[in-house]
């Protein structure tokens, strides 16, 4: 049974694989898996790739893409590939879209190679259809540290295939000096090891910032002014308590009190020309002792309850109202912006900036010729954030999202994907000037993925 998960042979990506090779084989069409296989999952094309498909036709291969997407996505990434047709929703490892695949090429099975990254999608499905396959190495995003049980169990199954008998059942198709690894299992970080150890090593991290900070000194805002600066640049409001099913709504209360007194902190607080705004500088240590309640916090990629939880949401609506002008922030930490469905219509960006004494900070520079002054205070359930200057800036700001959607990945979890940037138009004629790319998204849902809109979901 093993067997059908085994891959004729194994490389460490695309690039690796040597298509002269395939085509003196006898091979006439190669059949790839986009996300994780040619670039890491929702990521565009990019030049290399296309420079590598115009590659496999010049040695005489014909190609398809053979994806569980949907045509939208599969056609953002062809935007620049030539010749290649397509099958979107396949079901894999339903055996139907490898045959329909090899039809639509025009050969017959023994003539066609898969190319993918999972063994039990691209490869099992290749071995149900009678195709040969080649598995490369996954690609995943900068800084994705945690995969899933799946690969942990397609690991494994490599190492068994590694001694099997089926192993190089092509012959060698990789270029030399490219021969792939097997996957080793990774060694646990000192952090990891248990919690007294985790403890040591946010110790390390607060140390380091003071350090870095002594040895490197900004000029951080300190001064604070009651009276507001004349002009508005952006406002916010945001109702902090959130009562639904299965939301702590104890936690919830205790946000409330966290972000009232890191509110009162900062309220007031004015950034002249050159000076730079820090969360941490201005806020200082959340401590019991301070005031501060346990809230709810992301912690090893789960939500948990620590002291001062809840102030990410005064650090993100900070961070919004940053990007409504054109001061430049010079630090930002990214969490999952997926921690509870929308309440109403969706906001892009609405969460995500994440903050941790001191070492994980949100921190931006006044690079404009004017000092702006930050006003946050709690009516109630609601806190009220504004950013204010001494005169109008040229111009207006949006936040925009392109590409939204959600998708279940290998490691069998939901993440919420899309390109989030902005658009800067001249305050007075109302002009589109340019458009600003900020950072891609790719957000682990962290609450029930039934509750996830049916109509922004892909397979």
């Amino acid at each position: 049974m093993l067997r059908m998960f085994y891959p004729c042979e194994y490389a460490a990506s695309v690039f690796a694989i040597d298509y002269d090779a395939l085509y003196r084989l006898g091979y006439r069409g190669v059949l790839f898996d986009i996300d994780n296989t040619l670039v890491p999952h929702g990521n565009g094309s990019t030049p290399a790739v296309d420079a590598l498909f115009a590659r496999i036709h010049r040695a005489g291969l014909k190609t398809l893409l053979l994806s569980n997407n949907s045509e939208e996505r599969i056609l953002r990434f062809l935007a620049h590939i030539d010749d290649t047709p397509y099958i979107a929703l396949a079901n894999k490892p339903d055996p139907a879209a490898y045959r329909r695949a090899v039809q639509m090429l025009g050969l017959r099975p023994e003539q066609t190679v898969v190319v993918g990254d999972q063994l039990f999608t691209d490869i099992y499905g290749a071995n149900r259809a009678g195709l040969d396959s080649i598995l490369v190495q996954f690609l995943h995003h900068a800084g994705e540290r945690h995969f899933g049980k799946r690969r942990a169990v397609e690991a494994l199954l490599l190492r068994c295939w590694r001694h099997s008998r089926r192993r190089r059942r092509i012959g060698a198709v990789t270029l030399p000096g490219e021969e792939a690894p097997m996957p080793q299992k990774r060694r646990k970080l000192f952090c990891e090891m248990n919690p007294l150890f985790y403890a040591i090593s946010v110790q390390k991290e607060i140390l380091r910032r003071h350090l870095a900070d002594r040895l490197h000194p900004q000029p951080f805002a300190r001064a604070r002014q009651s009276a507001p600066l004349p002009n508005l640049v952006y406002a916010r409001t945001i109702h902090m308590i959130r009562r639904a099913p299965g939301v702590n709504l104890e936690h919830q209360q205790n946000k409330a009190v966290n972000i009232g007194l890191a509110a009162g902190k900062i309220d007031g607080l004015l950034i002249r020309p050159g000076e730079v705004f820090s969360f941490w500088q201005a806020v200082g240590k959340v401590t019991r002792r301070n005031g501060y309640k346990e809230g709810r916090v992301i912690a090893h990629g789960r939500l948990t309850a620590d002291i001062g939880g809840g102030l990410c949401n005064l650090s993100h609506t900070l961070h919004q109202l940053v990007l409504h002008s054109p001061l430049q922030v010079t630090e930002f930490h990214h969490h999952s912006d997926a921690l509870a469905p929308d309440e109403g219509p969706h906001v892009p960006f609405s969460a995500g900036t994440s903050i941790c004494y001191n070492y994980v900070d949100f921190r931006f520079c006044n690079t404009t010729g004017q000092t702006v002054q930050l006003r946050v205070w709690c009516e109630g359930e609601e806190m009220h954030a504004e950013l204010r200057s001494e005169r109008p800036f040229p111009c207006r700001y949006e936040i925009v999202e392109e590409d939204r959607h959600f998708c279940r990945e290998g490691d069998g979890r939901y993440y919420h994907i899309s390109r989030i940037g902005r658009n800067v138009y001249d305050a007075h004629s109302g002009a589109l000037l340019r458009k600003e790319p900020l950072f891609d998204n790719h957000s682990r849902v962290m609450y029930d993925p039934a509750l996830i809109p049916p109509e922004l979901l892909r397979t």
